[in-house]
């Protein structure tokens, strides 16, 4: 599954709304300075996440977007579903095959493959929040060195 610009885009928005300790309000400039992307691409895929009622906008000196429920609620694949939306089932997943559609489409083994592999990131995507994302992480190596003091 390749992702349009504007979904990554809208997941580090949506991650950098999701970090905010105090419920501060993140403005487009912010998100665009930290991931060295042009403002106004940013303004516009929050402000689509805001339409979509992921995120609330306030206007003024102090103004900037929050996420509308708590990060703990929202998932990836939300985000995402608003920028790529449901993908087509007879959408060859293969670059280069054409705009119309395959003859053998219907037994290409490979399409099946990729749309098993669509659909476990899909999975994947739906069992992850915001949260999940932005909470402090645990190291690994001391995870492993434990196990091995213990085997």
């Amino acid at each position: 599954m390749n992702f349009q610009l504007s979904t990554r885009y809208a997941l580090y928005a949506a991650l950098e709304m999701a970090s905010t300790d105090d419920g501060r309000p993140v403005t487009a400039a912010q998100v665009a300075d930290r991931y060295r992307i042009p403002p106004s691409v940013v303004a516009k895929v929050i402000q689509r996440l805001v339409k979509a009622g992921l995120a609330h906008g306030t206007r003024g000196t102090t103004g900037g977007y929050r996420l509308a429920r708590p990060a703990a609620e929202v998932t990836l694949i939300e985000v995402v579903e608003i920028f790529e939306g449901g993908r087509e089932a007879a959408a060859c997943s293969l670059a280069g095959c054409g705009e119309a559609p395959c003859r053998q489409m219907a037994e290409c083994r490979l399409r099946r493959l990729f749309e098993e592999i669509d659909e476990q990131v899909r999975v994947t995507l739906a069992s992850v929040t915001l949260a999940t994302l932005v909470a402090p992480r645990t190291p690994l190596a001391p995870l492993v060195q434990l196990a091995a003091r213990r085997a």
